[in-house]
C-alpha cells in the first residue's frame, strides 16, 4: 500500500483507535457519534442493522453548516426507504445493494441497477471524484463518506468473480496463503491505487492540503488475513479482543496544521469522528445533538498530539448478534470494556494492555479493584443502552 503509507507519513496517526467488532454497528457508531446500541444497531442482519430514525446523522448535521454531502459504497444501516442514505442527509448516493462483486446491484439516489462487469470499488472512487469536482467548481464545501465494500467475501474459486487475475501473484508467497487471502490482498492493493489517484486529483485541483483526509483502515478487525499478519493482536472480526476492534486511523490536513509523522496513543473511538467534524465545521450543536453524541472531539489531539486525554475513559466493544430474544442473556457474552490500560473481556478475563498488548495473560486475580471498577462501569452502561435496543423484536 505505497500510496496509503505515504499519506500516513503526512498525517497524525491514532495508534489506539477503536471501531466495533462488526460491520453495521461500526458504521452506525461513525454516523451517530455514539455507541451503536444507542441507535438500535446490534447486528448486521435480521433488521437489527437499521439505525434508529430518531438518530441525527453526521451528514444531516454537516448540512446545517452548509456542506454538500456524498455517500459512495456500502451503507448497511437499513435498506427500507426512510433508513436509506438518501433519506439520512446525503445529497448524492452511489450505494452497493447486493450481489457478487462483478455482478452487483448498485443504486444511485435510490434507483437500483444491476451493473454486470463493473467492479464496485472502482465505480465508487470514480463517482466520488466526479462529485468532488462538481462541488469544487461550485465552490461548495463538501463531505465525502467513501466506504468500499472491498475487501469482503464471499470469495469464489472461480477467477471470474474478480475484475482480473492479478491476485494470483500473491499465491505461494506465504505458507498460510489461500486464494481467498490472495484476493483480499489484491483488493487492498487496488484500494491503495484508487486512493493514490484521488489524492493526485485533489493536488491537481490545488485543494489537497486544505482538504481534511481521514483514513480508517476498516470497520472492524481483520477477517481472513489475521493468520498472516495481525500486529500481534488477539482475535479478529467478530471478537471482543483488540484484534476485533483496534484499527489504523490517520488524519491528513496540512492546511489545518497537522504535521506529518505525528502519533497519538490516546484511547480514541469511531464515535469521536462526528463531534470532531462538527467542531471543525462550526455546525450548530442543537440540544438533540448534544444529548445524542457520546464521543469526544479529537480537535485537542489534532492541535497537539501530546495533549492530555482522560485516562478514565471507558469503551465497550460488544459483538452483539445474539439470537432473537436473547439480549438479556447476552450481557456478558462476547464483550469487552476497556480503559487506556486494562480490558475486561466476557466479565472473566482481564488483560493489562500496557504489559501484554497481545492479551495472552489473564490477570483478573491480581487486580480486584480494577475488575470491580470496570464491572460497575459496564453495568451502568448496559442499563443505559438496553432501552435503546429498539430492533430486537425483528
Amino acid at each position: 500500500t505505497p500510496n496509503i503509507d505515504a499519506l500516513k507519513k503526512q498525517s497524525l496517526l491514532l495508534t489506539q483507535y477503536h471501531t466495533s467488532p462488526r460491520c453495521s454497528p461500526s458504521r452506525a457508531k461513525l454516523m451517530s457519534g455514539r455507541h451503536e446500541f444507542m441507535s438500535g444497531v446490534t447486528d448486521t442482519r435480521r433488521m437489527r442493522e437499521r439505525m434508529s430514525l430518531d438518530t441525527i446523522t453526521l451528514a444531516q448535521a454537516l448540512k446545517t453548516a452548509g456542506y454538500a454531502t456524498g455517500m459512495f459504497g456500502k451503507w448497511h444501516m437499513g435498506n427500507e426507504g426512510p433508513y436509506r442514505p438518501e433519506n439520512r442527509g446525503f445529497d448524492e448516493c452511489w450505494v452497493y445493494e447486493k450481489g457478487a462483486r462483478m455482478a452487483a446491484t448498485i443504486s444511485h439516489n435510490g434507483k437500483s441497477q444491476r451493473m454486470a462487469g463493473t467492479y464496485p470499488t472502482d465505480l465508487f472512487f470514480k463517482k466520488a471524484t466526479e462529485w468532488i469536482d462538481a462541488q469544487r467548481q461550485a465552490k461548495t464545501p463538501f463531505f465525502v463518506y467513501l466506504a468500499p465494500k472491498s475487501p469482503h467475501g464471499p470469495f469464489k474459486e472461480d477467477p471470474s468473480d474478480m475484475p482480473n487475475e492479478d491476485y494470483k501473484k500473491f499465491l505461494g508467497t506465504h505458507p498460510e496463503m489461500t486464494v481467498q487471502i490472495a484476493k483480499i490482498f489484491w483488493e487492498i492493493e487496488n484500494i491503495d491505487k484508487r486512493v493514490g489517484e484521488m489524492m493526485k486529483q485533489l493536488e491537481k485541483w490545488g485543494i489537497a492540503d486544505e482538504t481534511l483526509f481521514i483514513f480508517i483502515a476498516s470497520d472492524n478487525g481483520a477477517s481472513g488475513t489475521s493468520k498472516i499478519y495481525n500486529a500481534g493482536m488477539k482475535g479478529q472480526k467478530g471478537h471482543p479482543y483488540q484484534g476485533g476492534t483496534r484499527v489504523p486511523a490517520f488524519f491528513r490536513w496540512p492546511g489545518g496544521g497537522i504535521k506529518g509523522g505525528a502519533e497519538s496513543a490516546a484511547l480514541t473511538s469511531q464515535m469521536d469522528i462526528m463531534p470532531t467534524l462538527l467542531e471543525m465545521t462550526g455546525a450548530p450543536l442543537t440540544e438533540q445533538i448534544k444529548k445524542q453524541v457520546e464521543g469526544r472531539s479529537l480537535v485537542p489531539l489534532i492541535k497537539n498530539p501530546a495533549a492530555d486525554w482522560d485516562d478514565d475513559r471507558h469503551l465497550v466493544h460488544h459483538v452483539g448478534a445474539w439470537k432473537q430474544g436473547q439480549a438479556a442473556q447476552s450481557k456478558h457474552a462476547r464483550v469487552a470494556i476497556q480503559n487506556k490500560r486494562f480490558t475486561l473481556v466476557n466479565n472473566e478475563e482481564l488483560y493489562d494492555l500496557k504489559a501484554d498488548p497481545g492479551e495472552t495473560n489473564n490477570v483478573i486475580a491480581e487486580h480486584p479493584e480494577i475488575v470491580e471498577t470496570l464491572r460497575k462501569a459496564y453495568d451502568k452502561w448496559w442499563e443505559k443502552v438496553t432501552p435503546r435496543m429498539i430492533n430486537e423484536d425483528q
